[in-house]
């Protein structure tokens, strides 16, 4: 039940970021938006990746993976935008 729970949380967050994404790449704006807070959020889905792979949880893994490549993108492209 859990595992099912996982990826039903992991569909639903799924879409967060992307929706971010698509809004800067649309309108090629950053303003308002946070670099600290990219920069701590990747670097703590840096670390539940590692955890997730140190207990073989396939549905963490998956969610974390994804999750940061999407706001490892949002980082670099805050970075590139604020210069």
């Amino acid at each position: 039940m859990g595992e099912i729970i996982g990826w039903i949380g992991f569909g639903c967050g799924a879409f967060v970021a992307p929706a971010q994404l698509y809004r800067i790449i649309k309108t090629k704006e950053v303003k308002g938006i946070s670099l600290t807070t990219y920069i701590f959020l990747v670097c703590a889905m840096t670390c539940y990746l590692l955890h997730a792979i140190s207990i073989n949880s396939p549905v963490f893994v998956t969610a974390q993976s994804v999750n940061l490549l999407t706001n490892l993108v949002i980082l670099v492209l805050l970075i590139r935008r604020r210069r």
